[in-house]
């Protein structure tokens, strides 16, 4: 397994991060122990999941965790843990979401609860929440770091603005701020390299892409097809507005003697601002084939027919769109 820093901070994480959203509703609980002891065996260290994750009954796939941790034999000792707080868990009552100090404090207790451990090492806001102040925001999430409840602090889904504002605020108290941002990046989704990844480099954070294959786009989804295999609706619209760039993709892929999906790992891994994509296995045998995206090593002819197939926004802003 490949290790690199998580941003600016002396924590050392896999290249790869397991999530684990699909625990409970796709992936039963005996499964998804199995899968959690394979990414250990492998050298995965670095494991994902929300508060909200665990389909109608939010919150399961946290206990599953919790679950797992319990079993001992220095799990969580090995386990770079991250969670997030902003959606509703269980209850739509006042004060039970989003980014109030009180909500934080209340929904950082019950991750607690549910994954059995005393601390939280990456707590990750799910998404900007504009009506709640900086300084309410860091006033909570540093009084948890000071109980020893969090470590870090990520964000997931944040504009650049969003982390420039955080940080600065983060500053002004003496504050480490956020660490890594959480975005939505692959090859069919390349927005957040206008401003989102330069900020992310400029502050030190670590960008942790959700999504890699966007949404089985990536996955060799065309070949599936002809195979027989039944998709969801709004997945066969995708792939039909897509359908000439996805054909490309995987004539390049066969080229290059690499399944879609891992070329779309290996894509996200070149680049020196990401730490690690969020891969999410329903399988060991998932997992143990995305290993194969740490050897591959794109050249820059790759990068360039790549950036034909599935342009970019043209690089970061202004001179993406402006001299």
């Amino acid at each position: 397994m490949q290790y690199t820093h998580l941003g600016r901070t002396g924590l050392q994480v896999s290249r790869l991060c397991l999530g684990t959203m699909n625990f409970g509703p796709e992936t039963s609980e005996a499964d998804s122990f199995a899968i959690m002891d394979r990414a250990l065996e492998h050298g995965i260290n670095f494991f994902d999941t929300a508060n909200g994750y665990g389909g109608e009954q939010r919150g399961r796939t946290e206990e599953i965790i919790g679950h797992w941790l319990a079993q001992g034999g220095g799990r969580r000792d090995k386990v770079v843990l991250a969670t997030k707080v902003y959606g509703v868990v269980d209850s739509d009552w006042p004060n039970h979401s989003r980014l109030s100090a009180l909500n934080i404090r209340r929904s950082c207790e019950a991750s607690l609860r549910r994954l059995q451990t005393d601390h939280i090492d990456l707590y990750q806001m799910h998404h900007i929440a504009r009506e709640t102040p900086w300084e309410e925001i860091w006033q909570a999430m540093e009084q948890l770091v000071r109980e020893g409840k969090v470590i870090y602090v990520g964000s997931s889904n944040f504009a650049a603005w969003h982390i420039a504002q955080a940080n600065e605020a983060a500053l002004r108290r003496n504050f480490l701020g956020l660490v890594s941002e959480q975005s939505l990046y692959n090859l069919t989704a390349r927005t957040i390299e206008l401003e989102v990844l330069p900020a992310c480099e400029a502050y030190g954070l670590g960008v942790i892409p959700w999504g890699p294959l966007g949404g089985g786009l990536l996955g060799g989804v065309l070949r599936k097809l002809e195979q027989g295999r039944r998709t969801h609706p709004r997945l066969r619209e995708a792939i039909e507005k897509n359908r000439s760039s996805l054909e490309a993709y995987d004539k390049f892929c066969a080229e290059l003697g690499e399944e879609p999906a891992i070329v779309a790992l290996a894509w996200l891994l070149a680049n020196p601002v990401v730490t690690a994509p969020i891969i999410g296995p329903r399988t060991t045998n998932q997992l143990d084939e995305s290993l194969h995206a740490l050897e591959v090593s794109l050249t820059p002819e790759n990068m360039q027919q790549l950036d034909r197939i599935f342009p970019g926004p043209g690089g970061a802003a202004p001179e993406a769109y402006a001299w």
